[in-house]
């Protein structure tokens, strides 16, 4: 049996592979090194726990589904960021069909309890509870990564907002904030995550009345 894995890389595209195929469950120390076709002390290496494998492989699958488009055009129109948006979180549901509902739910009882901790448990399940089990800094460690990620796509509306030139100068104004209406469109696509409705046709409707 080999005893070092050609990267970290490497391991966790083999713990997402397992997550794909058999659920979030499956994804352990062992069953990674068994696909791996390496010892579990090789996987230590890279990862010291559980914990620490199942939060990276769970930002990694984030990064997966919302990789930088081909066209960096993309980002400067915020119908086609939208359009890109909702055809990623299509693509997603496909390859990692819980991953989402489980997210989406979370972050919205974590808004509704004001507690991190407390939407972790009741909102991600078996799969938060063992990804985010370890706290660092009165959170826990998968959930204080999911809320970064959460964070970066509704900062990178904001961004795109800021340099969409179809927008109207009077779009925006003290009391009505580019990033008041990023914060909509995030939560716009949390619910449609939720209800597992891809088409953008509805938001891009919003964006045309409200900015163009």
């Amino acid at each position: 049996m080999n005893t070092i894995v050609t990267s970290r890389e490497e391991i966790l595209k083999a713990s997402r592979k397992l997550a794909m195929e058999k659920g979030w469950k499956a994804v352990s120390i062992r069953s990674v090194a068994a696909v791996c076709g390496v010892s579990v002390g090789a996987i230590y290496y890279y990862f010291p726990s559980k914990t620490a494998l199942l939060t990276d492989t769970v930002e990694s699958v984030w990064y997966e589904i919302f990789h930088e488009p081909g066209d960096p055009s993309v980002f400067e129109n915020t119908e086609r960021c939208v359009r890109w948006v909702y055809a990623r979180m299509e693509a997603g549901s496909r390859e990692y069909p819980e991953f989402f509902t489980l997210h989406s739910l979370g972050f919205m009882q974590d808004k509704k309890a004001g507690k991190t901790e407390e939407a972790a448990g009741a909102g991600l399940g078996g799969m938060a509870e063992e990804a985010a089990g370890t706290a660092v800094s009165g959170k826990t460690a998968g959930t204080e990564r999911m809320h970064q990620t959460w964070l970066h796509i509704q900062d990178g509306f904001c961004q795109v907002l800021k340099q969409d030139r179809k927008v109207r100068r009077d779009a925006f104004s003290s009391r009505f904030t580019a990033e008041q209406f990023a914060g909509i469109l995030f939560s716009l696509m949390l619910a449609a995550l939720v209800r597992k409705d891809y088409n953008p046709e509805p938001v891009l409707e919003v964006v045309r009345r409200t900015l163009y």
